[in-house]
């Protein structure tokens, strides 16, 4: 569900798999920090009965909260911070270490480090966003943008493969693929248009590298605030999503003897820790599964699950906080249902809108913990 090349596929083999010395034993037990599409443990998961209500705290916000001051949810980094991402980015890139060796103790700041400390604290258990802004990506080139931003990743959680091809930065961009080939592609990869998505990860980042003429916004919304929202005026829809009923596409991305679908809830509670609802959602991946259904392989949609479906994503639209993302801005997402909009360039002399992508994982918490196997971070750029 997330953006999974470094390079196109068609053309490059995959990075190599670096082991780590401080990669957790408890969530990589082999030393390899990897990705990959889990079913749940079904036995962990828990019934509608133990979801809460309503939920409160800081996880929970509305757009009316932030939609008229960015102050509150904007970092713009300054020129010292710049400097020092940037010398440690040279330095880095002079050392000839490969870009998945990269880690905090490889890639020091000091002085930066000490603010993403801060703002990583209020990502993960206050609002959930955040926006960086003048992140130098129009003067550093790819090589130097990619280097920097992973090393950025390092102070938010540890990155990760993002498909079955090993990938650990990607590019959101359109290659020309075909949109209406959903059990295909990567709709990410195409100009099609975006439904709110929460893809099977803790972090979403966005780093914006080209605009586009035409599309480029970014909307986001608080899981938090749609959960509260369904309780309250569809609570039939909730308890519908909170059910392991929903197929899930791997679209390919099998391992020997592992089915083409998993079977998942929709919103689910994290199982030790604080007990957060977390959500994992996209609707291209449901809807790309009828070549399985058509055969008996699996139940077709319901009506029901239909309607969950439509409702979900007009209570993510009527809620949803909207920014425009310019050259240079990082935003950062947990708790969170998102959508990029379709984008448009016109004329060969436009830069083609493109983002890399990261993934990573987070163990400073207690996280979805036994519901899923494997927890993911990823950052999508923009």
């Amino acid at each position: 569900m997330a953006p999974g090349a470094l390079i196109d596929e068609s053309s490059q083999t995959p990075l190599p798999q670096v082991k780590n010395a401080d990669a957790p034993r408890s969530i990589f037990p082999d030393g390899i920090r990897t990705s990959g599409q889990h079913p749940p443990l079904y036995d962990a998961l828990k019934p509608y009965s133990e979801f809460p209500k309503e939920i409160t705290g800081p996880t929970l916000w509305k757009k009316e909260d932030y939609e008229n001051s960015p102050e509150r949810w904007t970092h713009p980094f300054t020129d010292e911070e710049i400097q020092e991402l940037s010398d440690t980015a040279d330095a880095f890139i002079a050392s000839g270490t490969p870009l998945t060796g990269i880690s905090k103790s490889n890639f020091p700041l000091p002085n930066l480090g000490k603010v993403l400390e801060t703002l990583r604290e209020d990502l993960l258990n206050g609002k959930g966003f955040i926006l960086f802004k003048r992140f130098p990506a129009g003067e550093w080139g790819p090589l130097k943008n990619a280097v920097a931003y992973m090393g950025l990743g390092t102070y938010i959680g540890y990155f990760v493969s993002q498909n079955g091809l090993g990938h650990v930065l990607g590019h959101v961009k359109d290659v020309g693929d075909d949109a209406t080939q959903i059990d295909r592609v990567r709709i990410y990869r195409t100009t099609a248009r975006q439904y709110f998505h929460a893809d099977d990860s803790d972090i979403v980042g966005l780093l914006c590298v080209h605009r586009a003429k035409e599309g480029g916004e970014s909307d986001i919304v608080s899981i938090h605030n749609v959960w509260n929202d369904l309780q309250k005026n569809n609570p039939d829809v909730a308890e519908l999503l909170t059910q392991p009923i929903w197929y899930f596409d791997r679209k390919g991305e099998t391992s020997v003897g592992e089915e083409e679908w998993i079977r998942n809830p929709i919103f689910y509670i994290e199982n030790g820790g604080q007990g957060r609802v977390y959500c994992k959602w996209d609707p291209y991946f449901v809807r790309s599964l009828t070549r399985f259904s058509d055969k008996g392989l699996i139940p077709a949609l319901s009506d029901e699950q239909k309607h969950a479906m439509t409702v979900l994503e007009e209570t993510c639209q009527k809620l949803a906080l909207h920014m425009i993302l310019e050259v240079g801005d990082i935003q950062f997402t947990i708790f969170l249902l998102f959508l990029e909009d379709i984008f448009f360039d016109y004329g060969s002399l436009l830069p083609r809108p493109k983002a890399d992508g990261l993934f990573l994982s987070m163990i400073a918490r207690k996280r979805r913990g036994e519901a899923f196997r494997l927890t993911t971070l990823h950052q999508d750029v923009l």
